[in-house]
Parts: C-alpha cells; structure tokens; sequence
C-alpha cells in the first residue's frame, strides 16, 4: 500500500503573527515577505515552542515536580506471546512451539527457558497477558504507540496523524531538565516503526538519537551550520522586533530559541550521548551488543532529563526484527531461528537495565515497558512455513518494571490456545493511563486536531487498577 499523504493542513506554530505566507499588496516578492518567510521557517527548530509552553506552566504553577521517565523497549513486528511471556506447556506441538518453558520467582508462573534472567527477577516485573490490540499493524506502528484504535494508516486516511504518548507527555510534561529535550528515539533504522506528533505538530516529535555515541540528529536538511546561522539571526532581530513586534514575542523566541540551541549543541545532551564517561564495568556489564548500549544510552538520557526515552529493538527496516513468519519468508525467520537468537539479547539487556536502574535509585522514578504492536498465531506453521506465525492482534503479552508500581504479578490470562483473551482485557487506552499516571499528566487532558476539535488523550482507558 503506498504511504498516506500528508494532510493538507498545516499545524499552527510561534510565528503565525508575522502571516509568512501572505503576499502583500501587488508585490509578488519583497524583501520584506522574504524575511518574513525565512523567520517563520525558524519554526523548523520547533523545541523553541516547547520550552515556552514549559516555562509557562512553571509560571503558572504548574511546575511538574520529580524525574519521572518512561523508557519504552518497542520489539517491532510483533513477539509471538505463547514463545515468550504466556507459554503453554500443556498445549499441543503445533500450539505450544518448540520452546520448554521453566520457573519464575513467582509460585506458578512459567515463561519461556531463553528468559531465564527475567524469570529469576519477575517478582520484580508484571506480565501482562491480554493485551487488546485489534487495529494494530506495523509500518506504521502506530496504534499501540498511540493507544488509539483509530491511528491505523491502512484504515484511516487521517491515521498517521495521532500523536504518539511520548509526543504527549512531551507536550504536557515536558523534560527533567531545561537543556535535554523531552522525548528521544533511538535505532531509528525505519520512521515507520515509530508514531510521530501529529496533531501536535513536528515541534513535539521525539529528537532522533543516532548511532551510540553521537549527538542528537538534526531534522533532516539541518546541519549545526545552518542551527548556528538560525542562532545569529536570532541575534540580530532587534530592528525586526522594534517593526513587527511591540508584544515581545520575538524577545521570548531569542530566549527559547538559545535554549533550543543548547540542547541540541550543549555539553549536556553531548556528555549524556557519550557512552566513555560511563565506567567500564558498566559498560561491560551492559555488553556490546548494540540493544544493549542503547539500553545503557537510554538510562543516560533520563538520568540526564529526558522524559520518554523509545528505543526500536529492530536490525532491519522492514516490518521488524520479531516479525517472524517462518524460515522460508525472510528476513523475518520462524520461531527456531529467527525469535530463539532474539530472546537472550533481550533477556540480557532487560534485566541489566532494571537492576542498573535500581541500583542507582532510579527504578521507582522510571517505568520500563517492552511490547510490540501485536501477538502471534496460536498455531505454529504458518503462510506454508514449517515454524512461523503470523500477526495476532487479538491478544498479546507485555512485560513492564519500575514505575513506583506494585510488581510481582500477571494481570489477565488467554485462553488455553493462547489464541484470545480469557479474562481482564487491558485496551490501549489503558496502557496510555498508566503511562500518564506515572507521568503526573492529567487524564482528562486533550488536544486539538487540524479543524480544532477537543481530543482526549485517553479513549476508553483508565489506569491498571493493579498497579496503583
């Protein structure tokens, strides 16, 4: 299916005031349009925006006290739930698949033998297991990145334009910290496997983090020259200002406009990025597998004072690395050898990032989430393949930690051929208000969409009563 098209509507932005695309009289070009226009393009920055909508609710006592994070562990294409987190060891072959399943710490609970790690620490974790996850697909992965049923691109034309959670609470949060930005993605390998801000417009998509080790990636088109030229123009807009401006608003864009600056160029973001101030038996302990600095990297940025930190669990750009169809549809893999060499990784990087979490203070402050977009087949061997399975978004399993949350727990249960829910759906909706929740954003909060009608950041969602 070709790619949605933009919507035609532009969102709003700081400089609507100076009407950049109006002509004026009979003249086709002037000088001053063109100024006009170059200033209004400023908005390409877009963080100034955000760190004005900040201050402002600092100033009106809305100053949103704390360090809580979110870290997202997005396992792109979908992990089968009955290979991972919701065995069936009493199942037939073709149901249960090929793995053995073993013990946790909690009485009863078994998962999968290649996450013998997360099961020494699961009275430390919460296995979801009936998640509700109809409408969602991947390229794009939007619906559980959403938590709205409606952000499917294939099925609405207007799909792509709901904003992320992370968007959101980099809307109505913000950062821990004035000079990191609020919300980072990395192993950004395909946008597709990421949701976006939306309605909320570009100043509220998450800054893209490159490989481990560099700094934040600049739009595209946006080198640290051209920042720097957009820097000194900042700089010499005091006559526009005296001609355009007499409510001050170019003085605050100066203001906002330096902080946008040194995020992107100051020492913080740069020593947050820079993996050789972390200890080496940190280093170590993590491994070099590229996940597994990214788990690292992530901890660095909201210990730092990022807010969301996303990180796509992915080695390729096609639907995703957990998209495993079977050994004779690559690149995907089928169970054996495409989801068995995932999951140790995985269990690895999980569980040192919990612990390294927990030793620094830092796991009650940062809740930590791994899923992907959808479940598998019950049954084994689809699409003529001998060991695959194909999308499943009637049920899926995620695993979530920290958060200040009571652990130690599984919410819901499928059914015995793990192909439905049996009992406590979780929708995305309430996923969102648990994120929410954790994050101190207000509930009944909402956005406005490109005609300007109210949304409500949660849709048919409350927060896992469990949990709290």
């Amino acid at each position: 299916m070709s790619p949605v098209a933009p919507h035609v509507h532009a969102p709003r932005h700081a400089f609507t005031f100076l009407n950049a695309r109006a002509r004026e009289g009979l003249t086709v070009v002037s000088r001053r349009s063109m100024l006009k226009a170059s200033v209004a393009g400023l908005a390409g920055l877009s963080l100034p925006a955000l760190l004005r909508v900040r201050s402002e609710s600092a100033q009106n006592g809305r100053s949103l006290r704390g360090n809580k994070s979110v870290i997202l562990l997005w396992m792109s294409g979908g992990p089968s739930h009955i290979d991972t987190w919701d065995v069936k060891p009493d199942a037939p072959l073709e149901i249960r698949g090929p793995f053995k399943s073993i013990p946790t710490r909690l009485p009863g609970v078994r998962v999968c033998e290649y996450l013998p790690k997360s099961a020494a620490i699961m009275d430390k974790l919460t296995l979801i297991r009936s998640v509700d996850c109809r409408d969602s697909n991947h390229q794009p992965n939007q619906v559980m990145q959403t938590a709205n049923r409606e952000a499917e691109p294939r099925l609405n034309s207007n799909g792509h334009q709901f904003p992320a959670i992370a968007s959101l609470v980099a809307k109505l949060r913000g950062p821990n910290h004035a000079s990191m930005p609020p919300s980072v993605a990395l192993n950004v390998i395909d946008r597709t496997h990421f949701a976006w801000g939306g309605y909320l417009g570009k100043a509220y998509d998450p800054f893209v983090g490159d490989k481990v080790g560099k700094l934040l990636q600049l739009p595209p088109g946006l080198t640290m020259d051209r920042v720097r030229e957009r820097r000194t123009l900042f700089q010499q807009m005091d006559r526009l200002r005296a001609d355009v401006d007499a409510g001050g608003s170019m003085e605050a864009m100066d203001r906002f406009g330096q902080q946008a600056f040194d995020i992107v160029a100051g020492q913080r973001a740069q020593a947050a990025f820079d993996l050789s101030k972390e200890p080496t038996k940190v280093v170590e302990r993590f491994g070099e597998h590229h996940w597994c600095q990214q788990a690292l990297l992530a901890r660095r940025l909201v210990e730092a004072g990022v807010s969301f930190v996303t990180i796509d669990l992915s080695n390729h750009s096609a639907s995703g690395t957990w998209d495993t169809h079977g050994d004779n549809i690559p690149p995907y893999g089928g169970i054996w050898s495409g989801l068995r060499p995932l999951l140790p990784v995985f269990d690895h990087l999980f569980t040192t990032l919990v612990g390294d979490l927990e030793e620094r203070g830092m796991l009650d402050d940062t809740l930590v989430i791994a899923m992907g977009e959808f479940g598998r087949s019950p049954k084994i061997g689809t699409q003529g393949s001998t060991d695959g399975r194909d999308h499943w978004p009637v049920v899926m399993s995620m695993v979530m930690a920290g958060g200040g949350f009571r652990h130690g727990q599984v919410i819901g249960a499928s059914e015995r051929d793990g192909g439905s829910i049996k009992e406590r759906p979780v929708t995305p909706g309430d996923l969102a208000a648990t994120i929410y929740h954790h994050m101190s954003v207000p509930l009944d909060a909402t956005y406005d969409d490109h005609q300007g009608r109210p949304r409500y950041i949660v849709e048919n969602g409350a927060p896992l009563r469990e949990l709290i």
